[in-house]
């Protein structure tokens, strides 16, 4: 039903309203709607937040975002995290009405004195909603000038439109016909569900090492069937010389898997490069039914270790520690050196099983089987996936949310309160709509990233019911058009409710540009997704540019460590200079130090006239970011980019001293500037823009 004054289309809006729009404590976005009323007469808006407890705060004035087309918009900000509503109010404005009939009449000698008493009554009105001390005495002022005869008019309107007068109105106007759109529903979440930096590695890989086999005990030569006249002579020969043995050929030294302990012992470098959050596959007992082998192989060897998302053996399940890896007192020391370190640690939670999982025999009915009475593994076509058996949700859902449930918080209760949810898209919305509502009415701290590389309609939904982030079609776009339509949609409406994270690189992704691209692309991809988005990630072994693939077209790496242990020798690679650490290092610190580049909302694409280069700035108040990037790995780029100065706060003509956090060069632009960025050299300007403050003023907004 339409008010008295029209509010239309309220945004942000998520579902028709059904279910809340997000931001993070401290975060600013934009509340937007339609407000208008008939005739002539002005009209006026703003946005209420209310917290949690249903507190209504101050009031925030809206304004009209382009004249005449009724769209009125205000920036709000809440400060802490909970359940909140926003609500738009829509009214009539006569102050501002009389205003502009007074502004035409009183030139002009039209009906002066009634207009004037007209507006000394409405000022009257106006000032007992003014507190004495926020200037109820300018506008009393302004209401004795109106009716001052002694005056001529126009010094009688001057009055009235004084600035004092202007900003104590402006604090509180005089609001008729007021009419509330109905709230919508805000959750204000902690910071983390927004902003930080990503690092993925494998346990069993760190500390990984080669084991020498213990030496063979000698084995005697088989004897030969002897009759009963031989055997004395074999014996007296044993007595006469020493036994005969057979040489065992050497055994190779074994791989053996790192552990919880030493994979706690790389976790001050992660820390060093900045990173937030530290990131692991499944760690829990891996099954040996149709167990994979390297590169994928089904033929795998005695030691070969199985694809970690191949969950559950006779070690127990989705609540289980690999025995390899240690026991879960090791895991809880890995957790505390993590926060110690200033780190979290996000847990994957694949819900599947291998052909071994207790839940296999325990619960048949929450698998699929087939019409020979095998149970069904999972498939991609091509891709088949034979240790895994996916669950079939629509038997005992009820059954599987609870002991989904169950597990989730055995893991929150051991510190981890992140969760990278691996493939959501296969399993029904409904049922993460309840697992996440479960675990977040108690928990609101815990966060779900949905591995959702999917069709966008189930990316957004996923979003919607409760997922505060998600993988994102980022890895696959990398010409400028395709970035710029996509960062573009990805801060637009979507941003009220669908948070990316920009992971460069996965254990399953080794993009066709990493791999033809070389160290350029790499540095490349890592500031792209650095300053586009306020989350991104990196899988360990980005920062030492293995770009091998599996077979040419193939985006799985050569030797995936999806299937085997695979030890680095960080130390070498860092101190011989083959490593991206120290940009990712720069890159982590820039984004710390700079409030633009830890929001997604404010983004805006500048104009360059080279298709190889890409420029965009992000903004959050006084601070401004400006990037430039060389899109081309392979050849040195020139343009000039052209700036939307109005987006940066600044005037056409002006400008202003910049700084390159790069490098620390310095550099003056304006509207239009001359860069040139060559692959290896300088892959991109990450530039702060530090307006001088006019005279006597503050900094340009």
């Amino acid at each position: 039903m339409i008010g008295r004054i029209p509010v239309l289309d309220v945004r942000p809006l998520v579902d028709c309203g059904r279910r809340p729009a997000k931001a993070v404590a401290g975060e600013t976005f934009e509340v937007s709607a339609t407000v208008f009323r008939e005739g002539h007469d002005a009209v006026a808006a703003n946005v209420v937040l209310c917290d949690p407890s249903g507190r209504p705060g101050p009031w925030t004035p809206m304004r009209e975002l382009a004249p005449g087309t009724d769209r009125w918009g205000a920036d709000v900000t809440p400060e802490s995290e909970g359940r909140w509503t926003y609500t738009v109010e829509a009214w009539s404005d006569p102050v501002t009405t009389w205003r502009a009939h007074a502004r035409i009449k009183i030139p002009a000698g039209i009906d002066a004195a009634l207009v004037l008493e007209e507006g000394a009554q409405l000022y009257a009105r106006a000032a007992e909603g003014v507190p004495k001390k926020d200037g109820r005495e300018a506008v009393l002022a302004a209401v004795d000038a109106l009716r001052d005869t002694n005056r001529a008019a126009e010094s009688r309107l001057a009055a009235a439109l004084a600035p004092d007068v202007d900003e104590a109105l402006g604090r509180h106007p005089l609001r008729e016909l007021v009419t509330a759109s109905r709230p919508m529903p805000l959750t204000v979440e902690r910071r983390r569900a927004l902003y930080g930096s990503w690092y993925e590695l494998f346990p069993r890989s760190e500390g990984a090492r080669l084991e020498e086999p213990a030496p063979p005990k000698p084995a005697r030569k088989p004897r030969a069937t002897k009759t009963a006249k031989t055997a004395k002579t074999a014996a007296a020969t044993r007595k006469k010389s020493p036994a005969v043995t057979a040489e065992l050929p050497p055994q190779a030294p074994r791989l053996v898997s790192g552990t919880f302990r030493t994979a706690a012992e790389r976790l001050p470098a992660v820390a060093a490069m900045g990173f937030d959050v530290v990131y692991l596959p499944p760690v829990h007992p891996i099954g040996t039914t149709h167990r994979k082998g390297p590169n994928n192989s089904l033929t795998p060897g005695a030691e070969d270790p199985g694809v970690p998302w191949a969950i559950g053996s006779a070690d127990g399940g989705h609540d289980a520690i690999h025995p390899d890896l240690g026991t879960i007192e090791d895991f809880d020391h890995f957790v505390a050196t993590a926060r110690t370190l200033r780190m979290e640690i996000a847990l994957d939670f694949a819900l599947q099983c291998s052909p071994d999982h207790p839940w296999v025999t325990e619960h048949p009915d929450w698998f699929h089987h087939r019409s020979d009475g095998t149970i069904a593994y999972a498939e991609n076509p091509p891709k088949k996936y034979q240790d895994i058996y996916p669950i079939a949700f629509d038997t005992d859902m009820s059954g599987i949310v609870a002991e989904t449930v169950r597990i989730l918080r055995f893991w929150m209760d051991h510190g981890v309160r992140i969760f990278r949810v691996d493939n959501p898209h296969t399993k029904p919305v409904v049922f993460w709509e309840k697992v996440i509502a479960d675990v977040n009415r108690t928990d609101p701290d815990v966060i779900f990233l949905a591995e959702a590389f999917t069709r966008p309609a189930m990316m957004r939904t996923l979003a919607s019911v409760g997922f505060q982030q998600s993988y994102t079609y980022f890895t696959w776009r990398n010409t400028k058009q395709e970035l710029t339509e996509y960062v573009t949609e990805l801060s637009g409406e979507s941003s009220s409710y669908m948070r990316p994270n920009f992971f460069v690189n996965t254990p399953d992704i080794l993009p066709g540009y990493l791999q033809e691209g070389g160290r350029p692309a790499f540095e490349a991809r890592a500031v792209l997704a650095a300053t586009l988005s306020p989350s991104w990630g990196v899988y360990a072994g980005f920062e030492l540019y293995e770009n091998t693939p599996v077979r040419p077209g193939s985006e799985e790496y050569q030797d995936s460590e999806k299937y085997q242990l695979r030890p680095r020798d960080w130390e070498s690679a860092e101190r011989e200079g083959r490593s991206l650490a120290p940009l990712i290092t720069s890159l982590n610190r820039i984004r710390r130090r700079h409030p633009a580049l830890q929001q997604l909302r404010d983004v805006h694409f500048h104009s360059v006239d080279n298709e190889a280069l890409i420029a965009y700035s992000k903004r959050s108040g006084s601070n401004i970011v400006l990037v430039v990037v060389n899109l081309d790995p392979h050849h040195t780029q020139e343009a000039t980019v052209s700036l939307d100065m109005p987006r940066l706060g600044l005037d056409w003509h002006e400008s202003v001293p910049v700084r390159d956090e790069l490098t620390g060069d310095t550099y003056h632009w304006g509207r239009t500037f001359y860069v040139r960025l060559e692959p290896g050299v300088t892959p991109a300007h990450i530039a702060v823009l530090r307006p001088s403050p006019p005279t006597g003023g503050s900094p340009t907004p």
